[in-house]
């Protein structure tokens, strides 16, 4: 009888690999920051970019809806950031 024991499994069906440059700076702070979590460059990057895209999209949906339904007011926004547990932005206009 065998027992297979597994602490981390990461299955991807298909990868797109994709060569990145640089600044050698950056590079050095992307290898650090892996490193402190513990992970390979190629998930903290794809993690970062993973982020970056949500925010894109969030973005677009928030620009939509303010085309269809008018721009936020500072009350909505003010209660947004307080339950989010963000201070208020005092720079909105």
């Amino acid at each position: 009888m065998h027992t297979l024991t597994c602490d981390t499994v990461v299955c991807m069906a298909q990868v797109d690999r994709i060569s990145v440059t640089m600044p050698p700076d950056l590079g050095e702070g992307v290898r650090q920051a892996a490193a402190r979590q513990g992970t390979s460059v190629s998930a903290w990057l794809t993690e970062a970019a993973a982020d970056k895209l949500r925010n894109e999209l969030l973005g677009a949906a928030l620009d939509q809806w303010e085309a269809e339904d008018g721009l936020f007011t500072q009350a909505e926004l003010d209660e947004a950031a307080s339950t989010l547990g963000l201070a208020p932005r005092a720079d909105v206009a």
